[in-house]
């Protein structure tokens, strides 16, 4: 059952405390995070691309848009019991926090995808901290959950994004494979991207456009029938 979200005045209202809210707390967590060059050398060794987790695979869906679309996506996931990882822009999210808890409370995990979806290669430590640390705070604030999983807007990174990332105890995500979903609107191209040779331990990106729901049923079903488990990012990572 699709459902449409739409705040009340005093939702208005809450939204707008916790912007405030996030402000303050962000510029905080900046005062006291490491950057510059006491930012630390990356634990991790770079961005995941893929896991070793044996019968499970991940769905990610970047979210900087279509609203309608991630609302539609929640049901056909929960029709298949499937869970999945949203890596949402602060900027959407101040906009949609109704959106947010809802795919909280459905059991799916948030991601931080930048605040402004900005070009995080080449950036300094203070620039990521700025994109970083409010979407965190923000996610924080309206569901009480802390992201540790960070997903450069574009697939752009650089050593400093992941050390700085390190340094917030957040892990630099990627893909294994690309449905690129945002450029070709074409559900049995998508489909074919997310399953061709599909095997464990891959991350499987998508955005929340028609075509991508319009194909999901059909990717849930092949990986259900390919004896996968669908789950969130940090599920692969355990």
């Amino acid at each position: 059952m699709n459902r449409k979200i739409k705040l009340s005045p005093a939702g208005v209202a809450a939204a707008a405390n916790v912007i405030i809210l996030v402000m303050l707390f962000s510029l905080g967590l900046y005062a006291f995070a490491p950057h510059g060059e006491d930012a630390p050398v990356s634990a991790s060794g770079g961005p995941v691309f893929s896991t070793d987790a044996e019968g499970k695979v991940a769905l990610m869906f970047n979210v900087y848009q279509g609203e309608e679309y991630v609302l539609k996506a929640l049901d056909i996931l929960d029709a298949r019991g499937a869970k999945c990882t949203f890596f949402v822009g602060g900027c959407w999210a101040d906009d949609h926090v109704d959106i947010l808890r809802e795919i909280a409370s459905r059991g799916h995990e948030l991601g931080n995808h930048g605040y402004f979806h900005k070009d995080h290669k080449g950036m300094s430590d203070k620039d990521n901290l700025a994109e970083i640390t409010p979407t965190n705070a923000l996610i924080k604030a309206v569901t009480g959950r802390q992201p540790t999983l960070f997903a450069p807007p574009s697939g752009s990174w650089d050593d400093t994004t992941v050390k700085t990332c390190d340094g917030l105890g957040m892990k630099t995500i990627m893909w294994s494979r690309d449905t690129i979903d945002w450029r070709d609107q074409n559900a049995a191209v998508i489909y074919t991207r997310a399953t061709k040779n599909l095997k464990s331990g891959e991350l499987i990106l998508a955005h929340p456009t028609a075509s991508t729901i319009e194909a999901l049923p059909s990717i849930l079903e092949y990986i259900d029938g390919a004896k996968l488990q669908a789950t969130t990012v940090s599920g692969m990572l355990a």
